[in-house]
């Protein structure tokens, strides 16, 4: 186990609109704000989402498709550094009309009516580099 203290953070809350994509607009906010180390939770809708299941044999995303309306029951992640650009990595469990859910690392999201997000940006550098042994790019703390 490794960990890391952070000695100072501002809050956000970022409000989207309908039809705003959720990477793109937390992505974008990120840079505008000099985020390079931070986490996120949110609530909301969205209209369509790709969730994915990581499948530890074949080392791949196995996306899952969620083509209706659906709310957002739990959405959380982390904004750090990968390269030259932001990443930010995300997981949801969204609700199905029905009340069941499906969940997974997030791929996509398209909102409608609205996703709050409370951003809280840590005030330091987080990094994330690729992982020999998995191919994904982990946290390096």
């Amino acid at each position: 186990m490794k960990s890391q203290a952070f000695p100072s953070h501002r809050d956000h809350l970022l409000v989207l609109n309908p039809d705003d994509e959720f990477f793109a607009s937390l992505t974008d906010f990120a840079k505008r704000n000099r985020i390079e180390g931070g986490s996120f939770s949110a609530i909301g809708a969205f209209q369509s989402a790709t969730v994915a299941y990581w499948n530890r044999e074949t080392k791949q995303y196995e996306n899952i498709e969620v083509a209706e309306q659906v709310e957002v029951v739990a959405l959380n992640g982390s904004i750090a550094r990968s390269g030259d650009g932001v990443k930010i990595h995300s997981h949801a469990v969204l609700g199905l009309r029905n009340g069941s859910t499906v969940g997974g690392h997030l791929v996509r999201g398209v909102v409608y009516p609205t996703v709050e997000i409370f951003v809280v940006d840590y005030g330091t550098r987080l990094t994330r580099r690729i992982d020999d042994k998995t191919g994904l790019f982990l946290l390096d703390i």
